[in-house]
C-alpha cells in the first residue's frame, strides 16, 4: 500500500497528542507521508455545517487511510457527527476496539481482562433519522439491515478467526425489539454454523453490559449493533484502565479511519498534559493494516516498556509509582527512547508478518414474496379519550376495504378494551387490515382510508404499510394485542 495517509490534527487536545503519535511513529521508521485536512471545530465556524471541506473530502477519497485526532461537534443546532458522517460516507461499517488490562502498571479491577469489541458502525440508530411530530412526540428511526448486519458478523468471526481468537458472543434486545435486534441475532445464529471453529453465543445487551462489567475476562470477542456497541466499548475501555488508553480502527471495503476513542477534552487543551496513547494504539492499528507489522510491534511493546517503568501521565498516575506524572511531550519522548524493547513483565506484542486483509462476501439471499395486508397510520390527536378516537376511525372506515384493529399510544394498545389507567400522550398509531384476510391491497386502498380520515377531520403525521413477507408478518404486534 502507499505510505500516504490523510492526518487531521483536531480540536481541544488532538493536535498535541498527534504530533506526540506522528514523532513517535516516524522516530520507529513508519516511513508515512501525510496530507493535512482541517475538520471539526474551525470548519463548523466557518459555516460548513459538516464539519469538512470539499477539497478535504477529495483527499480522504484520495488516500483511503484517513489517521484523526478528536473533533468538537457542537451540541445542538443542526451540526451533524463528523465521525458519523465520515463512517457512514467512506463505508467504514466495522469498528474494531481492543482493550486488554496493563496490570499492575495500570489500575483495573479486572486483569485478566483481555477482549475485542466489534461494532456496526453505518446504521441502528446512528441513521441520525429523527422527526417532531406532534406537541409532545419525537422519533427516531432505527434502521437495521440484512446486508448490514451480516457485513459486520462475518467480519467479527473471519476477525476472531485471524487473531486466533476462540469465542464470539452477540449482544441484542431481541426480547422486545423482535425485528430489529430479532435481525441481528438471526443473521448472527446462522453465520456462526459456518466456523464450527469459534464458539459462539448470545446475551441480551443489558445483562449483557453487567456481565461486562463485572466478569469481563468471560468474554472474547463481541459484537453489537451501532448504539450498544458505542456504548459497550467505553465500559469496557474504562474498566479495563481508561479510555484515554484504547484506540479505534474503523474499517471498510476500500478505505479506513484510526483514532482514539475518547473526546477532545477542551480544558485539557493546550496544556501538554493530555495522554497520547489512545491515539498511538489506534495508529498501531493503522501501522497494521498498511502492512507495517514490524513498525506496529516496536511502537507498541516501546509504549508497553513505558508503562511498565512508571512513566504514566497525569490521567492514570494514582501515585503509586515512584515518580511525578509526565507531561504529553515526556511521555512522546519516553516512548521514543524505548523503542527497540520489549516489556519485561507485560505480554510482549508479535503481529504476523503474513496478515491477510479481511474481506467479506455476503450469501445471496432469495427474493421473498411481499403481499400488503394493512396499514399502520399515525395521527395527531390532542383529546385523549382513545375510546371516542376509536368509535370515530370505526365509523369513518365503515364500508372499506380494511378494518380498525387497534389503537395504540406509545406502543400499548389503549382501543379496543384500553385500560384506563394507560397514560395518553397526543400521538397515536390506527393500525388498520384487510377485511380480507388473503388480500394483497393495492396502493389506492389504502389512499383511500387516509383520504376517509382526513375526511373526517382526523390529522395524519405519518403512515407505515403492512407486508407479509413469503407469509410471515413483517410488522410487530401493539403492546397488549
Amino acid at each position: 500500500m502507499s505510505n500516504r495517509i490523510s492526518v487531521a490534527y483536531g480540536d481541544g487536545i488532538g493536535p498535541e497528542i498527534m504530533q506526540a503519535c506522528l514523532a513517535i511513529f516516524e522516530a520507529a521508521g513508519a516511513g508515512l507521508e501525510i496530507d493535512p485536512i482541517v475538520i471539526g471545530e474551525k470548519m463548523y465556524a466557518s459555516g460548513h455545517s459538516g464539519g469538512i471541506s470539499d477539497d478535504d473530502w477529495n483527499t480522504l477519497v484520495r488516500n483511503k487511510v484517513f489517521f484523526k485526532a478528536p473533533i468538537t461537534t457542537p451540541q445542538g443546532g443542526g451540526f451533524k457527527s463528523l465521525n458519523v458522517t465520515v463512517r457512514k460516507t467512506l463505508g467504514l461499517y466495522a469498528n474494531v476496539r481492543p482493550v486488554r488490562a496493563l496490570h499492575p502498571f495500570v489500575h483495573t479491577r479486572h486483569p485478566d481482562m483481555d477482549l475485542v469489541i466489534i461494532r456496526e458502525n453505518e446504521e441502528d440508530l446512528y441513521a441520525g433519522i429523527e422527526h417532531r411530530q406532534t406537541n409532545e412526540v419525537y422519533q427516531c428511526l432505527k434502521l437495521m439491515s440484512r446486508p448490514g448486519s451480516e457485513k459486520i458478523i462475518r467480519f467479527a468471526f473471519e476477525y476472531a478467526r485471524s487473531a486466533g481468537r476462540k469465542k464470539i458472543t452477540c449482544m441484542s434486545k431481541d426480547n422486545i425489539m423482535k425485528l430489529t435486534d430479532g435481525l441481528f441475532h438471526k443473521v448472527f445464529d446462522e453465520v456462526a454454523q459456518e466456523y464450527p471453529d469459534i464458539e459462539a453465543d448470545h446475551w441480551i445487551i443489558d445483562i449483557g453490559t453487567a456481565k461486562l462489567a463485572d466478569t469481563p475476562e468471560v468474554f472474547d470477542v463481541i459484537v453489537l449493533p451501532n448504539l450498544y456497541g458505542d456504548i459497550l466499548s467505553d465500559v469496557a475501555g474504562q474498566i479495563g484502565g481508561s479510555v484515554g488508553l484504547a484506540g479505534s480502527a474503523n474499517i471498510g471495503e476500500a478505505c479506513a479511519m484510526f483514532e482514539a476513542i475518547h473526546g477532545s477534552a477542551p480544558p485539557l487543551a493546550g496544556k501538554n498534559v493530555a495522554n497520547p496513547s489512545g491515539l498511538l494504539m489506534g495508529g498501531v492499528q493503522m501501522l497494521n493494516y498498511l502492512g507495517k507489522n514490524e513498525v506496529a510491534e516496536r511502537v507498541e511493546n516501546a509504549w508497553l516498556k513505558t508503562l511498565e517503568d512508571g512513566i504514566h501521565t497525569a490521567d492514570f498516575h494514582d501515585g503509586t509509582q515512584n515518580r511525578p506524572s509526565v507531561s504529553t511531550t515526556e511521555f512522546r519522548d519516553a516512548v521514543i527512547e524505548r523503542l527497540g524493547q520489549k516489556p519485561s513483565q507485560l505480554p510482549v506484542v508479535s503481529y504476523p508478518r503474513d496478515a491477510k486483509r479481511i474481506e467479506v462476501a455476503l450469501k445471496p439471499q432469495p427474493t421473498p414474496k411481499r403481499e400488503c395486508e394493512g396499514i399502520d397510520i399515525f395521527l395527531f390527536e390532542d383529546n385523549r379519550d382513545p375510546q371516542a378516537l376509536g368509535e370515530r376511525l370505526e365509523q369513518a372506515a365503515e364500508g372499506s376495504a380494511l378494518e380498525l384493529i387497534m389503537v395504540t399510544n406509545r406502543g400499548v394498545k389503549v382501543f379496543p378494551h384500553g385500560n384506563p389507567l394507560t397514560f395518553c400522550t397526543d400521538h397515536w398509531r390506527c393500525r388498520f387490515l384487510a377485511r380480507d384476510s388473503k388480500a394483497d391491497l393495492p396502493p389506492a386502498e389504502l389512499l383511500a382510508m387516509q383520504q376517509r380520515l382526513l375526511d373526517a377531520g382526523l390529522d395524519i403525521i405519518k403512515t407505515e404499510n403492512l407486508y407479509r413477507f413469503d407469509g410471515q408478518r413483517g410488522y410487530s404486534l401493539g403492546q397488549g394485542q
